[in-house]
C-alpha cells in the first residue's frame, strides 16, 4: 500500500553493516519494534478518519511474521475478512485511496509519515542497547 522511509535510518543500517549485524536477533527485535509502532498510528489514523464502522478492519491491523522471523521486512496492513467475509485489506485500501462515490483520505500515509521518527528512535533505542551490553 503505502511505502515506508524515513530520514535517520541510512546511518544506522550503515553502522549496523560496518559492524557485520544486518541480520539475526537485534535486527528482528528492531522492525517488531519499529513495526508496532507504525501499527499504532495506522490504528491512530484510521480511528481519526472515522475508519470504525464495526472496528473489524482497524482490530486487524498487524504484522504478522510468516516464515523466518529473521526476515528483513515486516509487513503492516490489516488482516483477514470481517464478519460478512469483506477483506479488511480491501477496505484499508478504498478507504485510503477512495472510489468514485467517496473520496480517500490517504490516512496510510499520514500514519507512516507520522510514525517514521518514532519507528526510527525504537530502532535506535535497541541498537545502543546493544551496543552498550558488549555484545556489539
Amino acid at each position: 500500500m503505502a511505502s515506508f522511509a524515513c530520514e535517520g535510518l541510512d546511518e544506522l543500517v550503515n553502522d549496523m553493516r560496518r559492524m557485520g549485524q544486518l541480520n539475526g536477533p537485534v535486527v528482528a527485535e528492531m522492525l517488531d519494534a519499529a513495526a508496532e509502532v507504525v501499527r499504532e498510528e495506522w490504528v491512530e489514523s484510521a480511528k481519526y478518519h472515522g475508519h470504525i464502522d464495526t472496528g473489524a478492519m482497524v482490530s486487524s491491523i498487524d504484522f504478522p511474521v510468516k516464515g523466518d522471523a529473521r526476515a528483513l521486512y515486516r509487513d503492516i496492513y490489516p488482516q483477514g475478512n470481517d464478519a460478512k467475509g469483506v477483506s479488511n485489506a480491501t477496505k484499508a485500501f478504498i478507504l485510503h485511496y477512495g472510489k468514485s462515490s467517496k473520496a480517500g483520505t490517504y490516512w496510510v500515509d499520514e500514519a507512516e509519515m507520522k510514525a517514521g521518527p518514532s519507528a526510527v528512535a525504537a530502532c535506535q533505542e535497541i541498537w545502543d542497547r546493544f551496543l552498550q551490553s558488549g555484545s556489539g
